[in-house]
């Protein structure tokens, strides 16, 4: 028996070599790649994250098991040698790149109410098609402190002014809507708020302390200005009647206060029922000028040993992206606090796509739009089917934010 197990080892290959998952278009199936890549770290594996050479792809051991994954993901990948991949290291080192290690893979939230519909969210779209687990709060489990049991969370399209999304004037008499304020109403009063309004910006309070303690936020569509909309009227009504039952605090702007505020500032508010916008933050209306066919937005290039956390967040196969919109689809650049990092733009024009910044002990991406393979997205489309957008450079946006709390770096730079 001995003889066999013997006979057996020496007959396996050994693993000196690495499994190489470039990034540029040479690859089928981005999106899987970040699936596998977060595969191995949930099996105690480590990857290196080779941050701008050959579209910021994924190096780790050459493992029958890690073969196997890549080719059921559908994955493509070559086998190097241990000579080639220092040959990799050494480029890496004299240009514009940078080897981070991901080590733990972070654990994820997903805010969402419970009629939540997983394919109207292109977070969840890309999570479930890249397989990457994630657990849903709402505003319970925020409130009972629950996001401390995560790493990063995703806000879906979500309203927090409690104005349900200003979808009155089109849908207060659809039945989706009526049940979704119900819904929405007992909630609040279950949790002991009179108005919805109240509970969410509570709820916005609690997210942004969860970022000051260390978490990581990445939020899309709406969720971007309505969760500093609240932060700034923090406790004031500015709901119209429409929504809540009375009339929006006249004194509002003298208790606004913009120092509370993820990414914006000097915005003004939008507060009539009848418009389909929250304020003048957003840029759908620049969008509507331009037209699919010219509407696009270009990453910003950062220096990869210097700015590690904006080279991931922007890594890509292309540096320009078809634009998309969304209820909220970008930021009017000046009104932009002075320390966020602009990560797209849409050039020649005060708008911006995407954004980073730091508060307290961690972090917050905000991503303008809502689908990027869908770019006018309506209540009742079909979903995306992801399986025909595998190379999707917008989605691939998205699922870079899911490994970046990953990285270790000796002193990673936001």
């Amino acid at each position: 028996m001995k003889k066999l197990i013997l006979i057996l080892l020496l007959a396996q290959p050994v693993l000196a070599n690495q499994l190489l998952v470039p990034m540029d278009l040479s690859q089928s199936n981005h999106l899987k790649a970040y699936g596998f890549t977060f595969d191995i770290l949930n099996n105690n594996g480590t990857v290196h994250w080779m941050l701008n050479y050959r579209g910021g792809s994924f190096m780790t051991d050459a493992t029958s098991r890690n073969e196997l994954q890549a080719r059921l993901a559908g994955v493509d990948y070559v086998i190097i040698s241990d000579a080639e991949a220092e040959a990799i290291r050494v480029l890496v080192q004299q240009e514009n790149m940078e080897e981070v290690l991901l080590e733990k893979p972070p654990k994820i939230a997903v805010y969402a109410p419970p009629n939540f519909q997983p394919w109207d969210d292109a977070v969840t779209l890309a999570l479930n098609y890249a397989g990457v687990s994630y657990d849903l709060v709402f505003d319970k489990e925020v409130l009972l402190g629950k996001l401390d049991d995560y790493d990063w969370l995703h806000l879906h399209h979500e309203d927090f002014t409690g104005q349900y999304g200003k979808f009155w004037l089109s849908f207060r008499n659809a039945q989706w809507y009526i049940e979704n304020q119900m819904e929405a109403e007992e909630l609040a009063q279950s949790l002991g708020f009179d108005k919805v309004w109240k509970l969410k910006h509570n709820v916005a309070l609690k997210i942004r302390d969860y970022v000051d303690g260390g978490g990581f936020i990445f939020a899309m569509c709406s969720a971007t200005d309505t969760i500093d909309l609240a932060l700034a009227y923090l406790g004031t009504d500015i709901a119209p009647q429409q929504f809540d039952g009375d009339g929006i605090d006249p004194a509002r702007e003298q208790k606004r206060n913009d120092s509370r505020t993820f990414a914006f500032t000097d915005f003004t508010l939008m507060t009539n029922p009848m418009k389909y916008e929250f304020s003048t933050i957003d840029t759908s209306d620049y969008a509507k000028l331009r037209g699919a066919q010219a509407d696009y937005f270009t990453l910003f290039d950062f220096s990869a040993k210097q700015d590690p956390v904006p080279t991931m967040l922007t890594q890509c196969h292309v540096n320009v992206i078809n634009g998309f919109m969304g209820q909220t689809t970008g930021y009017k650049k000046d009104l932009l606090k002075k320390h966020i990092i602009i990560l797209a733009e849409v050039e020649g024009a005060n708008e911006v796509r995407y954004i980073h910044g730091k508060l307290g002990d961690g972090t917050f991406t905000f991503y303008g739009g809502h689908d990027p393979e869908d770019y006018q997205h309506r209540v009742g489309d079909p979903p995306t089917d992801l399986d025909l957008h595998r190379t999707s450079p917008g989605y691939r946006l998205i699922l870079n934010n899911i490994l970046f709390p990953a990285a270790k770096k000796k002193k990673l730079k936001t």
